[in-house]
């Protein structure tokens, strides 16, 4: 029997004010895989994600359509939504470090949730760092203010804040926007390893990251689902549409 989607979208419309964003997205996303969403800019990737956490909910005029659908139970059904968005961690493009130190910054949701065991605590920080590939960094200086930290570094310890409230998606906004080309392959290889634990979607501008990666790629174009599939036929010489060719191919964006 085939394994449920972990998120089924279904019709999803997004308007802001009387600008439409979204039209019509219908797509599925597998348990434990990568997915990959591309596009030129203004193609309504970073607006797609907001509407799987309802975090679109705080942007004035934004009207959304359609179903979205975590484990087969519809998010508009969510009463509580602050439970909804710890089970779906979001990383956004630039890295944004609460004013506190590096430990409070990954403590911060897990106290929220209640936690107030220091034991506990300390075993989530550590766990939350590792998972980031930013402990050994960082494991003597906890106190210091994560805002001191480095560029890469904080985005770092923005996905290990993300991870604190030990998600079921991980959402990543263009998480290496700015950071240098190393810390973003080190980046890349902690998502190999969490995808075994959480389903990950990762918008990208870099074509080649998505290639690199994701299970399957969904390719974006002015708030229309062009098209979605396995990698080696997104970045094939023969994708379904033309457009998904020329796109990855820089020949339009």
């Amino acid at each position: 029997m085939a394994t449920r989607p972990k998120i089924e979208v279904e019709n999803l419309r997004l308007w802001y004010g009387t600008q439409p964003v979204l039209h019509g997205l219908t797509f599925d996303v597998h348990p434990g895989e990568i997915l990959a969403v591309i596009g030129p800019a203004q193609s309504g990737k970073s607006s797609l994600l907001k509407c799987l956490n309802r975090t679109i909910e705080l942007v004035p005029g934004a009207r959304v359509e359609g179903a979205i659908r975590i484990d087969g139970q519809d998010i508009r059904q969510i009463r509580d939504v602050h439970a909804l968005r710890r089970r779906i961690g979001m990383v956004t493009p630039l890295p944004v470090g609460l004013p506190m130190s590096i430990y409070d910054n990954v403590a911060f949701a897990p106290r929220c949730a209640g936690i107030r065991d220091r034991r506990e605590l300390d075993a989530r920080v550590e766990e939350c760092l590792r998972q980031a590939a930013l402990w050994d960094e960082v494991k003597d200086r906890l106190h210091m203010l994560g805002t001191k930290l480095s560029g890469g570094q904080q985005q770092r310890l923005t996905i290990a804040r993300a991870l604190s409230h030990r998600p079921e998606i991980l959402c990543l906004d263009e998480f290496s926007i700015a950071i240098d080309p190393v810390t973003t392959m080190r980046i890349e290889e902690v998502l190999r390893q969490l995808r075994t634990r959480m389903t990950i979607i990762l918008v990208t501008n870099l074509t080649q990251q998505a290639r690199r990666l994701a299970d399957r790629t969904l390719f974006l174009w002015k708030g229309e689902l062009v098209e979605l599939d396995r990698n080696e036929v997104i970045f094939s010489e023969h994708p379904r549409d033309r457009r998904t060719y020329e796109y990855v191919r820089g020949l339009f964006g």
